[in-house]
């Protein structure tokens, strides 16, 4: 009798597992596709605009600089992050794609730093009021670490950012790594499309 419910038991565990794994990897439908990128497509719409921060970090100590966001005519947002130092000089530029995969149900984001090709990839999704964020960098110069970044205090005119950093693919983690003061200093802006939908005559 214990060996047939055992048996039993197991059956019904290979079930449930084959099930779930089928419907993980089955092909989401296209109003999946439509309601998650409907629901999803403004998370980031809190960083459209220009901004100036104010940050500190355990590895940099204290920093400033500026950041601006556009809305692309398909959807994506791509900002500029730039720190400067007190005589306004650029210290570090790095540009971000920011992407809605409705298949996947998150967004994609790819960090470009100049000479590094796309590499610095991550994802994010949206927890409640808070965006979070999962993304590797230095990549190309091999030298990787991962942060778990958090958009939160979200508002039309501040946000606050906060980071925890990894350098050992994930076994350790420093907590508050990095933390960001973000205020507003220009509005939201989006970029006209590049090509026309008609050759003039």
């Amino acid at each position: 009798m214990m060996h047939h419910v055992v048996l039993t038991t197991l059956g019904l565990i290979v079930a449930a597992t084959s099930a779930s794994t089928a419907q993980s990897t089955s092909k989401p439908t296209a109003e999946h596709m439509r309601a998650a990128y409907e629901a999803h497509q403004q998370d980031f719409d809190y960083l459209l605009g220009d901004w100036e921060f104010a940050g500190t970090s355990s590895a940099y100590g204290t920093f400033r600089g500026f950041w601006s966001a556009v809305r692309l005519p398909t959807g994506q947002i791509l900002d500029e992050y730039r720190v400067v130092d007190d005589a306004g000089n650029t210290v570090r530029q790095t540009m971000t794609i920011r992407a809605s995969n409705a298949a996947r149900d998150r967004w994609e984001l790819v960090g470009m730093d100049p000479g590094g090709g796309l590499q610095n990839t991550g994802t994010g999704t949206r927890v409640g009021r808070d965006i979070q964020i999962e993304q590797t960098f230095g990549v190309a110069v091999r030298n990787p670490f991962v942060l778990r970044i958090r958009y939160h205090n979200i508002g039309s005119d501040h946000f606050s950012w906060t980071a925890d950093q990894s350098t050992g693919q994930g076994k350790t983690w420093t907590k508050d790594f990095q933390h960001i003061e973000a205020h507003r200093i220009g509005p939201a802006r989006s970029i006209e499309p590049l090509t026309a939908a008609k050759l003039p005559r």
